[in-house]
């Protein structure tokens, strides 16, 4: 696949104590397979469906503890660039830029509302080898209780234009970059657990929602937002094994009218 334009979902991975764990978990929820742990770049392991490459697990660095979670990743043509954005606009540089052999460079930055994503400048890893078909990324949405510290800031820092979404009492915005719809911004619901922080739920697409409910929850997974049908697909929201939040979501099985979209920017 091409570069994807700045401002565009690239990459997910996620941080496990137990690796083993976790690909047993996703292999049977996703029906992913997982290529060799690369030793000299931190046990990092690329996870394929299909046989490309959709999404990423990785160890803690040793004395490192931190909660299993997923980190999404959005391209940028210069990662020191977009870190200094990141500053400018109020935002924290989490990981200063760093050059990952030639695979690409790399940033982690936290927004003013505690949303924590990462920035990916490719090299020869691109990003996603695949989207939108089963076990691969197929969407995200900024999930914050601040929801608008994200709208002024991701706009800043990437060439968004802002669409308020009508979805009723809740309030969801998208973000365009070119024409395209490539992130939402929800904001968090009162009665969403208080101990989950802000965060970015990443979406995997599948064949069957309530099947991969079902295998989730056989392996120790907890459903957070049970199977709902939408115009966009049906999809649940689950906490792995570990406790890292995501999605699954079925996108041949829709149901309700679309709905509209009004420009903001």
């Amino acid at each position: 696949m091409a570069i994807s334009p700045e401002g565009t979902p690239c990459w997910a991975d996620a941080m496990f104590t137990d690796v083993d764990g976790a690909k047993d978990f996703y292999g049977s929820v996703l029906g992913w397979t997982f290529g060799e742990a690369r030793s000299e770049y931190g046990d990092y392991t690329q996870a394929y469906a299909d046989g490309k490459a959709v999404a990423a697990v990785v160890p803690p660095m040793p004395g490192q503890d931190v909660p299993s979670a997923w980190c999404l990743y959005l391209a940028s043509p210069d990662v020191a660039v977009t870190a200094g954005l990141v500053r400018d606009n109020g935002g924290e540089v989490l990981m200063e830029p760093m050059r990952v052999a030639d695979f690409g460079s790399m940033v982690l930055a936290r927004d003013p509302g505690g949303v924590v994503f990462g920035v990916w400048q490719a090299g020869t890893h691109e990003g996603f080898e695949a989207l939108a078909q089963p076990g691969a990324y197929c969407w995200a949405e900024i999930c914050t209780r601040e929801p608008e510290k994200s709208d002024a800031f991701f706009p800043a820092v990437f060439p968004y234009h802002v669409k308020r979404m009508d979805a009723g009492p809740m309030d969801f915005k998208v973000y365009d970059v070119g024409g395209d719809t490539v992130l939402g911004r929800m904001r968090m619901p009162e009665d969403f657990p208080p101990e989950v922080p802000p965060f970015i739920n990443v979406h995997f697409t599948v064949d069957d929602c309530d099947a991969a409910v079902v295998r989730a929850t056989e392996r120790g997974g907890q459903v957070l937002f049970a199977p709902t049908s939408s115009p966009f697909g049906r999809f649940a929201t689950l906490s792995d094994s570990q406790g890292a939040v995501f999605s699954v979501i079925d996108i041949n099985t829709t149901e309700g009218e679309m709905p509209t979209l009004t420009p903001e920017t």
